[in-house]
């Protein structure tokens, strides 16, 4: 029997298109929106757009925090997409005094408009992988180009966990990795080819 993907429903952001690239892939996503549907799901994509503050407000009113933090913690298959990769961290700049989930250290800062740079990132660049032999890459385009739509990028704690990284005015964290949980700040569901290798190997691992 195929995993069940489960597919954070925070109360925002691009739900359908994640649902229809695993539909794409044969497989059925289910919408995760109370503590109870985790016990459904083998496998938990994070998906995300909006505002820092108002994730996290939706996630703790839904009780999904500590059961995301738990699936973290015992290394079960997770990917975060954008907004779903920020709030991995302690905070943002974006919403001063929220607290994240605190899974990895570190903040979520804002691109520095001062050096002529276009806010936000928005459209295709090239992300770069620190280890092309980790497992979510497989197959993927060397060079690797995603698309991007965002103000705001994590900065972590521990340089280990980046697994990739991409140059917008000064190279930034495009994606992090620990054992099975990987995020990007990358939309893999509007990235074509590209973004569709990134969700098969995801599932597939």
């Amino acid at each position: 029997m195929a995993d069940r993907v489960g597919v954070i429903d925070y109360g925002g952001g691009n739900l359908q298109n994640v649902l229809n690239v695993l539909k794409h892939l044969n497989h059925d996503g289910t919408l995760v929106s109370s503590p109870d549907d985790f016990a459904e799901i083998d496998r938990l994509i994070f998906p995300g757009v909006g505002s820092f503050g108002d994730c996290v407000a939706d996630l703790d009113r839904k009780s999904l925090r500590d059961p995301i933090l738990d699936w973290l913690g015992s290394d079960r298959p997770f990917f975060g997409i954008c907004l779903g990769y920020q709030v991995l961290f302690e905070n943002s700049e974006e919403s001063p005094g929220v607290a994240g989930l605190g899974f990895f250290g570190g903040s979520v800062v804002r691109f520095n408009s001062l050096h002529g740079l276009k806010i936000p990132h928005m459209g295709w660049n090239e992300v770069k992988p620190t280890d092309r032999d980790y497992h979510m890459w497989a197959g993927t385009h060397d060079p690797l180009y995603l698309y991007f739509v965002h103000s705001f990028f994590p900065k972590p704690a521990d340089e280990s966990i980046v697994n990739s990284v991409t140059d917008y005015g000064a190279p930034f964290a495009s994606s992090v990795s620990q054992g099975n949980i990987f995020a990007g700040q990358f939309h893999p569901e509007r990235s074509q080819d590209a973004g569709l290798a990134l969700v098969r190997n995801f599932l597939e691992k």
